[in-house]
């Protein structure tokens, strides 16, 4: 897919009050670590996520995507009645219905012929959502957009440490621990049609692969039931999530660099999904990019599913990570599994 006429206008995001560490959750797994003769500092060295945050008991997702939309519009030259797409792309939803984006939507006070839905999609809903809203644009149907997420790693988190003490099962700690690396965020991001301001940065476009041969790597479940048969946990496949999310990543990149005809040493900056240290490390080595292009915030955040790429953006943008021209790859992998990479213009 290919812009001309798409401009990503400003960012928006939120950070939960309760900070929580690593060491926090090892003390609560003490039990376990016992029995199975770990050594404490375990979760840090093989997610190389040092703190993660936590929003309060009971936060509603909409309340972190609002707080996230008001700050975007802020930043943007746009009013609430410019925004003619609002999406909310989050795992964590407020409800089977209506969609989460109807809340947002209210307490933002957009107006009433805006389009408003939310788009599930694991780890990249925002990244389609961004997709949705600049495909409106391209063809005229809207002139500004905006997309929205929240994500609480709080009660599956709990729920996880809670599973893995009744077992004290090395199998189940080793399904599990991707889960602990999970943490909480909320971001919003304002697309337009460069009408509103000369201070947006061209999108302009992106590639997607899919491999949903790989689509029971990673479950959070078990179901959409009403009720649902059990309380939600999350099981992965780390290592096969890992080698399989790398082949197809190398090969979105492939298509990436071919698709805008890069140089051999472009993308100038790239932002990946935050998962953790050994995933970063494996997805630069693969495509072949240096460790100095890539901005992380997976060491304090953790991973935020679909919230985790565009913040991590917002905040390289906000420490002028990207100069003048940069040509910046936005790299999304999500479990499914699927993959998308936008290319930004700074």
């Amino acid at each position: 897919m290919l812009y001309s006429k798409v401009f990503i206008e400003s960012f928006g995001y939120e950070l939960p009050p309760n900070v929580v560490t690593s060491d926090d959750l090892e003390k609560r797994l003490a039990p376990l670590y016992d029995v199975l003769h770990l050594k404490k500092g375990q979760l840090e060295a093989l997610t190389g996520i040092s703190e993660r945050r936590f929003w309060d008991p009971g936060f509603q997702m909409n309340k972190g995507a609002i707080m996230a939309g008001e700050k975007a519009i802020d930043a943007s030259g746009i009013t609430p009645n410019d925004i003619g797409m609002l999406i909310y792309g989050g795992v964590c939803r407020d409800n089977l219905e209506p969609a989460t984006a109807c809340a947002v939507s209210h307490g933002l006070g957009l107006g009433p012929d805006t389009q408003i839905y939310d788009i599930s999609n694991a780890c990249l809903g925002v990244l389609n959502g961004m997709i949705h809203v600049a495909s409106a644009i391209e063809l005229g149907q809207i002139k500004a957009g905006m997309i929205v997420s929240c994500e609480s790693a709080r009660q599956i988190v709990d729920t996880t440490i809670n599973r893995i003490l009744e077992s004290k099962s090395m199998d189940i700690f080793k399904k599990t621990v991707a889960t602990l690396t999970g943490g909480s965020g909320a971001v919003a991001v304002i697309l337009t049609d460069g009408s509103f301001s000369k201070t947006g940065h061209p999108l302009l476009g992106g590639v997607v692969k899919s491999a949903p041969e790989h689509h029971k790597l990673c479950i959070w479940g078990p179901d959409t039931g009403i009720p649902a048969t059990g309380l939600n946990v999350m099981e992965t496949d780390s290592v096969g999530v890992l080698i399989n999310g790398v082949v197809l990543g190398t090969e979105t990149f492939a298509a990436f660099k071919k698709k805008f005809s890069l140089t051999d040493d472009q993308p100038d900056k790239i932002i990946c999904h935050q998962v953790g240290s050994s995933h970063q490390r494996s997805i630069l080595d693969a495509v072949g990019i240096d460790e100095e292009k890539d901005f992380t915030t997976f060491k304090f955040l953790g991973n935020m599913g679909t919230v985790s790429l565009p913040l991590t953006a917002a905040v390289a943008a906000e420490r002028d990570f990207f100069e003048g021209n940069d040509l910046i790859g936005l790299f999304g992998i999500g479990s499914g599994l699927n993959c998308i990479m936008l290319a930004v213009q700074w």
